[in-house]
């Protein structure tokens, strides 16, 4: 919620309230012929009696007791605290009639307790009054979040789903596949069985919250192999994996947007190493880095910037909470991406 409509909400209550004591005391006072010098007396009362306790209580309810015990679900500590508290601002109204008019404090001493009474009902009723509009304030800002997150879960499933089904890399593989089968039947067979094993693999095996980290590795492997085939450049992308024997689990398709990203905006495939992928599969980490050589000089040449990373980065966020580090930037001619996982404890 918006600190200006707080802050206008906030200035109407206290404003009708001000004018509720105000017409309260006009009736009162309605037909009484009262000297100029008898205004304080009244006004250090209503002050005193009515307004500083409601205040007081107001936000120290609203600002302390609601998150510190009620929003814990600590009743008995709340309606201890509550009680200190109104107590506290009725003692605070009352200084200040004391500090302010005689007269005015001699009368609440000569009824203290209907005083004590009145004030306390005040500032405990303000002190409720608080609890329901903070409750009330909180329940609104945490549905707000409920629907941007997912709002943005939404659009981070759909940004995956489009990373999934890339149409330019289905064309250009079957493309290349056909190409090949001319030239070499069998090649383009087993070519043809390395992309049927990856559309498998995104309409299938992606769908659980977990899959075999060597099925990740399997995924990945088929997509460079596929990559391969588009360029005659045996040194266009430098691969390597260790510890690939560990048996560990991950979230499906982590590693592969960092990777489909560097393929999508590295330079020419002519480059050596333009494309460079190390994964170490230590006892309790995954190490992933991805680097991608671009043209400086091509618009959106190290592309990685914008909405596809920015979502990745909160999909890791929702699946690796405080378990994950991921650090993407440039360098020279190279864009880097350095992801460190610890599937069951904090990185």
């Amino acid at each position: 919620m918006k600190r200006s409509f707080r802050i206008l909400f906030h200035a109407g209550f206290w404003l009708g309230y001000l004018l509720l004591v105000s017409i309260v005391m006009f009736a009162a006072l309605q037909g009484k012929d009262i000297p100029p010098e008898d205004w304080s007396y009244y006004i250090s009362f209503v002050l005193g009696g009515a307004i500083i306790p409601a205040v007081t209580a107001f936000y120290c309810f609203y600002a302390y007791l609601f998150g510190a015990f009620l929003q814990q679900r600590k009743i008995v500590g709340s309606v201890v605290v509550g009680l200190l508290l109104a107590g506290g601002a009725t003692l605070l109204g009352f200084l200040f009639i004391s500090l302010t008019n005689d007269e005015a404090f001699g009368c609440v001493r000569d009824s203290l307790p209907y005083a004590t009474g009145f004030t306390m009902g005040i500032s405990s009723i303000f002190g409720v009054i608080a609890l329901v509009i903070k409750g009330f304030l909180t329940w609104y800002e945490e549905l707000k979040l409920k629907e941007e997150l997912l709002e943005k879960t939404h659009r981070m499933e759909l940004a995956l789903v489009k990373s999934q089904l890339d149409p330019h890399f289905l064309f250009n593989t079957i493309n290349n596949i056909d190409i090949l089968i001319s030239k070499d039947p069998d090649e383009a067979s087993r070519y043809l069985n390395k992309l049927s094993d990856i559309m498998r693999f995104m309409l299938y095996e992606t769908k659980g919250e977990k899959i075999p980290l060597a099925k990740e590795l399997e995924y990945i492997e088929k997509y460079i192999q596929l990559q391969r085939i588009r360029t005659a450049n045996d040194q266009y992308v430098n691969y390597r994996v260790a510890g690939a024997d560990r048996p560990k689990k991950i979230a499906p398709m982590v590693f592969i947007p960092f990777i489909e990203n560097a393929f999508k905006h590295s330079v020419n495939k002519k480059v050596e190493n333009a494309v460079d992928i190390d994964i170490r599969i230590g006892e309790e980490t995954i190490e992933f880095n991805c680097k991608n050589k671009f043209d400086p000089g091509r618009p959106q040449a190290n592309g990685h910037n914008g909405l596809g990373n920015e979502l990745i980065a909160k999909r890791l966020e929702l699946l690796y909470p405080e378990r994950h580090t991921l650090a993407m930037g440039r360098q020279d001619d190279e864009y880097y991406v350095s992801l460190t996982i610890r599937p069951n404890g904090q990185v």
